[in-house]
């Protein structure tokens, strides 16, 4: 009984120390990835509902599971690989922390889902160590796909975009009027809307174009050639898109043509797109499909495996403080108060009177989540130009409450109201044109008032409201904006420039509104 028991122990093998080390490394990245995505919840849920609900990252639904096929493709080769904890690899997830931290404090919803994902990778090379972080490069700089990006190139494109469709419509000999986004030809009046600017596609185009570089592709010069193919492409296609359009509109109907563009629109175009790049690419293919992605064997013999101290409580422990550190430093400083008056007023303005609100088309800065919000019209007395107030007074910005970003302030999204064309400012603004149906044309300037400064830039905006936000002090912000409206039959600019040498400094008038004088 004995023998027979001691030669089936014989006959059983014995794990292998990769794999005993595998399985105990797996686990401890599982326990960690849990706990991130646990402390750092509201952010994976905003991801997941961006990915959801946004057309333009609906392909990142699919990056998972691409995720998911790219590491099996490299699972035999890795499995000749022995993990090992890397203390050096927290220092990416200290980065990622601090990422995430002054995403936090400026209210930029994307340096946090950056960080999220930042921590998730520092978790994989600490946990992995840095050989078989090697083998995983590429799933990993791939997943940076998962973070959504690009709203802020939409103008860019659309401006791309409507030039395109005018060298079309002139190869064409149709005649053709741009201003700004807005294309005149004999058959009718056309926007290049921020949904017709391409940057869904060319998003979706350049998450392809990297996998099909990695997966098809040896040679660094061809997956950079195809990938400025999967940039070029879908640009180009798009300018054809929109003239093709127009094009129909001129040879039959408005109404045909706009029927014929959302039905080709979507994913129809995306295929055809997807296929062109495709087919420019296919003859240059130089990785056959049985080649494996990595060579686990040279990377194994690159860092043969160290018997060092580094033990994985010490890394697990490590991990923890780098990523609650910042979480804890925000609950404490968000406890702080900066309060701001119980009500404001529209303020008096030498020489011009408030009347009522009535707009040729109509209009209404948005301020979510702003304490005290006011929409007033002015009329000078002696010649009775008009122009409209806007002011919003926040105590503090916050997820939700942010008083520049997408959405916010003088452009509205899912209104009539289309953006035009950047204006010349004053000192210490920024000035837009928007145009409505009619058209009416309306000159919005913006004054942000924050951390003591008078700023038209989102992006200074974002950094005082981050170094109150880690430092301490006054948080209260307001928004001022001066605009009026036309017909195009006078400059709406003339009457906005009265009316702010008349206001007086506005920094002033910010400072009362918020209840700092």
């Amino acid at each position: 009984m004995t023998s027979a028991t001691a030669d089936q122990m014989e006959a059983t093998p014995k794990p292998s120390t990769s794999a005993s080390a595998w399985t105990k490394h797996l686990k401890l990245l599982a326990i960690a990835t849990l706990a991130i995505l646990a402390i750092f919840w509201r952010d994976g849920v905003d991801m997941v509902r961006i990915w959801w609900t946004i057309s333009t990252y609906n392909h990142c639904l699919l990056i998972v599971p691409i995720l998911y096929y790219l590491v099996q493709q490299r699972q035999q080769e890795l499995a000749k690989i022995t993990p090992e904890i890397w203390l050096p690899g927290l220092l990416l997830t200290g980065i990622a922390s601090l990422g995430w931290l002054l995403g936090e404090a400026a209210g930029v919803a994307f340096a946090r889902q950056l960080g999220l994902l930042m921590m998730l990778q520092g978790a994989v090379v600490t946990l992995l160590g840095p050989t078989v972080a090697r083998g995983l490069v590429f799933p990993l700089c791939f997943s940076f796909f998962l973070v959504p990006f690009g709203e802020e190139f939409v103008p860019f494109l659309q401006m791309v975009t409507a030039k395109l469709s005018m060298v079309f419509l002139g190869w064409a000999n149709i005649p053709a009027f741009i201003d700004g986004v807005f294309i005149s030809t004999p058959t009718g009046y056309f926007e290049v809307a921020e949904a017709c600017s391409g940057i869904k596609f060319l998003i979706a185009m350049l998450a392809y174009g990297a996998l099909v570089s990695n997966v098809c592709f040896l040679s660094w010069k061809r997956r950079i050639l195809f990938m400025t193919a999967a940039v070029i492409v879908p640009v180009i296609a798009n300018g054809i898109r929109a003239f093709g359009t127009m094009y129909i509109a001129h040879h039959t109907t408005l109404d045909f043509a706009a029927g014929f563009d959302h039905i080709f629109y979507g994913w129809f175009f995306f295929a055809f797109v997807l296929i062109l790049v495709m087919a420019i690419g296919w003859p240059f293919f130089d990785r056959r499909i049985d080649d494996p992605m990595i060579d686990g064997d040279a990377l194994s013999k690159s860092r043969p495996p160290r018997a060092s101290g580094q033990n994985p409580v010490k890394a697990i422990g490590a991990m923890a403080a780098l990523v609650l550190i910042p979480v804890l430093w925000t609950s404490v400083l968000a406890a702080e108060e900066s309060p701001v008056p119980d009500k404001i007023a529209l303020p008096e303005v030498t020489g011009w009177e408030i009347v009522d609100y009535q707009p040729l088309y109509p209009w209404r800065p948005r301020f979510d989540g702003s304490s005290h919000q006011l929409l007033g019209r002015y009329r000078n007395r002696s010649t009775g130009m008009e122009v409209d107030l806007s002011i919003a007074v926040y105590d503090r910005q916050e997820e939700g409450r942010e008083i520049v970003g997408y959405g916010q302030g003088a452009l509205v999204p899912n209104t009539r109201w289309s953006w035009n064309r950047d204006l010349d400012a004053p000192a210490g603004a920024t000035a837009v044109e928007l145009i409505a149906p009619g058209p009416v044309v309306r000159d919005v300037v913006s004054f942000y008032r924050i951390g003591g400064k008078l700023t038209g830039s989102a992006s200074a905006v974002k950094l005082e409201t981050l170094k109150s936000n880690i430092l301490g002090g006054s948080r209260q912000a307001v928004a001022i904006l001066v605009s009026s409206e036309t017909n195009r039959e006078a400059s709406p600019r003339i009457p906005i420039d009265a009316f702010l040498a008349d206001l007086g400094p506005v920094d002033k008038v910010a400072d009362e509104m918020a209840g700092l004088r």
